[in-house]
């Protein structure tokens, strides 16, 4: 079994904890948590950071990291849905189950969509209610709105 590193990095939206081997990203979560004292991350985590501080400072749009998630085959096709929506993009609920031709598990694709363990390289931010209307996020709606807003040029993060 591969081992298994974290990497806590702070963010304008709090801080993140990067969890992964040496050849997967694994998790990508918000934490409040008192900063912990990890080992030293392998280079892959170290990318990742990089990556993320990139899309912070507006610098980039999508994430090239090898990632993985355990879960069904129904959740693994509304994952890699979610990485098809374009950036400063959101869609619904229903639009995603539609995207897997699949209209009627539009609450199996919310609840599948809650359990993405890779916040923000899968864009499950990007997913709303109807009418656009802010719907659950992991991390909190504040932190769903700050990252969408800053998708669409909304705000000024303060980073470049």
């Amino acid at each position: 079994m591969d081992t298994l590193y974290h990497l806590r990095i702070d963010t304008p939206v709090g801080a993140l904890l990067i969890s992964g081997t040496t050849a997967y990203i694994t998790s990508v979560h918000f934490t409040d948590d008192p900063e912990e004292d990890f080992h030293e991350a392998p280079p892959l985590l170290l990318e990742c950071a990089q990556q993320l501080f990139e899309y912070f400072a507006g610098d980039r749009r999508e994430f090239d990291l090898p990632i993985s998630q355990h879960g069904s085959t129904f959740q693994h096709t509304v994952w890699n849905q979610l990485v098809k929506i374009p950036y400063g993009h959101t869609i619904t609920y229903l639009q995603l189950a539609k995207r897997i031709n699949n209209v009627k598990s539009i609450r199996a694709v919310g609840t599948t969509n809650g359990k993405n363990a890779l916040a923000i390289i899968v864009p499950c931010h990007r997913v709303v209610g109807a009418n656009g209307v802010l719907t659950g996020y992991a991390g909190g709606l504040w932190r769903k709105r700050w990252l969408l807003d800053h998708e669409r040029g909304d705000l000024f993060t303060g980073l470049r």
